[in-house]
């Protein structure tokens, strides 16, 4: 396992049992129909949020070290395509349409040309700028440009016409997903993380992401996909079989 960087397969595994953690409590709610009203809340909200922002940025910061770029982010589109087969088949009201798996492949695939125009800019300036970019844009689906509830500007209406649009990140009226990531503005926060590699290379703390070990959480963490793929429908049948 020389010069693997475990702390990141850890956190990604940590990320991974929060996640299942955050979806069974979903399935209990929407599924099995308990009143669990914590679920609504913001404490909740965070959680998730959390959860989704650290699977992210760290997707966008290992991008670096991926030797085949290419074929890795076509298996993670394709297991997307697989989750959206499987849910619009034995789960029409949780339809899973341009969930994460969509968005981390569709990244992944993106940076490939990105990466030559993305490397240019001081990774400091270029972390700050896509930051704030994700930030202004973290409400477009709901049809402004802004941050927090504050606007800047709207967005017409014209932009939110088709799949393709929702894809990008403007959904039509009507469209749902039980797992919304859209490109914008995902694909900002994508790239925070990939900017925050070479800044932790300067600042010269990349040697500290090998100095903790949790071999679960690594074990979890370096087959993410594999347990994203199959955790629903065992988390489904522990909940079926308990309540």
């Amino acid at each position: 396992m020389k010069n693997r960087y475990f702390v990141l397969d850890a956190l990604r595994g940590f990320a991974l049992v929060n996640m299942i953690l955050y979806h069974a409590l979903w399935d209990v709610v929407n599924i099995f129909h308990a009143d669990v009203p914590w679920f609504t809340s913001d404490g909740a909200h965070i959680w998730q949020q959390l959860i989704c922002h650290t699977f992210i940025l760290l997707s966008g910061f290992c991008w670096h070290f991926g030797k085949k770029k290419l074929k890795n982010g076509i298996i993670v589109l394709g297991a997307s395509v697989i989750i959206t087969a499987v849910t619009a088949v034995f789960m029409k009201n949780s339809i899973i349409l341009f969930g994460v798996l969509c968005l981390l492949g569709s990244s992944m695939l993106l940076m490939i040309p990105l990466d030559k125009a993305l490397k240019k800019i001081n990774p400091f300036l270029g972390f700050a700028v896509f930051l704030l970019m994700f930030l202004l844009t973290k409400n477009i689906s709901d049809g402004f440009i802004g941050i927090g509830e504050t606007v800047l500007f709207e967005i017409p209406e014209d932009f939110y016409k088709n799949y393709l649009t929702a894809y990008l990140g403007f959904p039509f009226r009507g469209f749902y997903s039980a797992d919304y990531f859209p490109i914008i503005p995902w694909l900002f926060l994508f790239v925070c993380g990939y900017y925050l590699n070479p800044v932790f290379s300067r600042l010269k703390l990349m040697k500290h992401l090998s100095s903790f070990r949790c071999r679960p959480l690594e074990f979890l963490g370096r087959h993410s996909l594999i347990f994203y793929m199959i955790h629903q429908p065992v988390v489904y049948g522990i909940l079926l079989v308990i309540l």
